[in-house]
């Protein structure tokens, strides 16, 4: 039986957290950003564990910090990237809901202007179109529930997220 959990995914900017925030109030649930957890873990920002670490230094410490979350009743919003991340996939499909936040590639675009402050792991010559590509067919394997943002306001997004958990919940 699947513990109450609603688990983020989604690019960097698509509004994770922003909704994960006001869904866990609506509900009556607690909130956590696991790139928080990783950053108190490390004791760096997220962007400064990437380049002391690298990407793959960065992955196995994301996979570590997500695999061992074991929480109830709990919006968790990971990194974009936890979706590298297979045993911390698995515990986030065992313990919740895998709720996958999807914006068209413009819209990301416009909203990250610079991925390495933001914390985002670009490969040697990965373009953000390439890591948009590869990512979004791992976000739609590993979700449940859909939600594409486009033209949707943060208040409609939510709305949207509330009408397609199951049991539907309270808006």
């Amino acid at each position: 039986m699947k513990r109450k959990n609603i688990i983020f995914i989604g690019m960097p900017a698509v509004g994770k957290s922003t909704v994960g925030v006001v869904i866990a109030k609506r509900l009556g649930m607690r909130f956590l950003d696991t790139d928080l957890l990783i950053q108190e873990q490390e004791g760096k920002l997220l962007r400064d564990i990437i380049a002391k670490a690298g990407e793959d230094g960065f992955l196995k410490i994301e996979n570590q910090v997500n695999r061992e979350v074991d929480v109830e009743n709990t919006v968790i919003s990971p990194g974009g990237s936890v979706v590298y991340c297979k045993e911390a996939m698995q515990n986030f499909k065992k313990n919740g809901t895998v709720v996958y936040l999807k914006v068209s590639y413009e819209t990301i675009k416009k909203r990250i202007r610079n991925p390495q402050q933001r914390g985002v792991v670009l490969r040697e010559g990965q373009s953000l179109k390439d890591l948009y590509d590869e990512r979004t067919k791992l976000f739609e394997a590993y979700a449940d529930i859909i939600i594409c943002e486009d033209d949707l306001s943060v208040e409609q997004t939510i709305e949207a997220v509330l009408h397609n958990l199951t049991p539907p919940y309270p808006g």
